[in-house]
């Protein structure tokens, strides 16, 4: 898949929520993972991240939303259930991408919010868990940027490959024509 993205938190408080997280996160292949404002040590995670994230990705820690620093092309992708949020199945998620959580019992923080290049949010009928709605954002920029053999019409597994990749037409090029 081409392409990096992480994924981080804002003000978060519970551990087993952010162990849960980062695991998700590794499993999926993010490039690093941020943390605003924690409430705790996020170094205290480790029983809830049973596969070792702070050994295999960057982990990167901000004092303040305004702090916030992302690589040349980064495009912050806040997931946040508000009036102008672009719905999850709709969004077509960047190359180059951080994703960005709010609070358990809060939102994103207005300076945050202003930050976001995009606000998305996943179609329920009301929130769920930090580390679920994570694993469901990661889950769908996977769907939607790798290749995979499409569905079928039926119910069941595939019945075709997925098809060549082609690297685009190649050009003519012309010799020039002798006087």
């Amino acid at each position: 898949m081409r392409g990096y993205f992480g994924i981080g938190v804002e003000q978060i408080s519970k551990g087993g929520n952010v162990g849960n997280l980062m695991r998700s996160a590794h499993s999926f292949g993010a490039n690093f993972f941020f943390a605003i404002q924690p409430a705790f040590d996020l170094k205290d995670i480790h029983a809830a991240d049973t596969s070792g994230s702070f050994d295999h990705m960057p982990y990167h820690q901000y004092d303040d939303p305004q702090d916030l620093a992302l690589p040349e092309g980064c495009q912050l992708v806040g997931i946040e259930l508000i009036r102008d949020s672009i719905e999850l199945p709709s969004f077509k998620h960047p190359l180059r991408a951080a994703y960005v959580l709010g609070p358990e019992m809060g939102s994103l923080s207005p300076e945050l919010q202003e930050k976001c290049d995009h606000i998305i949010h996943i179609p329920m009928k009301f929130c769920v868990n930090v580390s679920i709605a994570g694993a469901l954002v990661m889950y769908d920029r996977l769907i939607s940027m790798k290749r995979f053999p499409p569905r079928p019409v039926k119910a069941g597994g595939p019945t075709e490959d997925v098809a060549n990749h082609t690297f685009g037409h190649r050009r003519k090029i012309r010799k020039k024509e002798s006087p």
